[in-house]
């Protein structure tokens, strides 16, 4: 299992090692000693499934703020999709920037985001799947999100707004200038 560091240097790529014969495929999703190695340490105790039926849909960008903060692990088991994290923490070096990379079920790599980075993709095919790994229960009232197309963000999305299908709630959220951003980065630095 590969890992790598993103230009944001918390969000980590992980290209699993595929073996493959005559019968099929098999790879590792997860290995506990392997993140740990990396620098990963959480432990997960949610998992999620989303199936997305139309290509050009946009979910997010979304967060759970503390004490229900959530790190991801993301992994797309068929289509595919294009992935975009943003820094969201209040002090941070590399606040309001972002990373996006390109998942999909060919290629098995997954995304890996800490707490404190707002997360949504775009589907690049239909019915994209996409599985979730999460270290902290749902907890809709601390369930946030910042608007996808925030033009500060200057995110390049391979869909056209014009055409993007949103959901009610993510077409009206706020842009990052008009949220207090619940986490603060030298208080997550001091805890870890």
């Amino acid at each position: 299992m590969k890992i790598t560091s993103l230009s944001l240097a918390e969000v980590k790529l992980i290209e699993p090692q595929v073996f493959k014969d005559n019968r099929g495929e098999f790879l590792e999703i997860y290995t506990e000693r392997s993140f740990q190695k990396a620098g990963i340490e959480c432990q997960f105790v949610q998992d999620c499934h989303s199936l997305t039926c139309e290509a050009n849909v946009v979910r997010g960008l979304h967060f759970q703020s503390p004490p229900h903060a959530q790190s991801k692990l993301i992994r797309v088991t068929q289509g595919r999709l294009w992935d975009v994290v943003v820094d969201i923490r209040k002090g941070s070096p590399t606040f309001a920037q972002h990373v996006g990379v390109e998942l999909s079920a060919r290629s098995f790599n997954m995304l890996f985001l800490p707490a404190g980075f707002a997360h949504g993709f775009a589907t690049l095919e239909a019915n994209t799947e996409i599985q979730y790994k999460m270290d902290d229960y749902y907890a809709p009232d601390h369930d946030g999100g910042i608007l996808w197309n925030d033009p500060a963000l200057a995110i390049d999305w391979p869909v056209d707004a014009d055409t993007a299908i949103l959901s009610e709630k993510d077409a009206v959220l706020p842009k990052l200038a008009d949220l207090e951003p619940p986490f603060n980065y030298s208080m997550m630095q001091a805890a870890n």
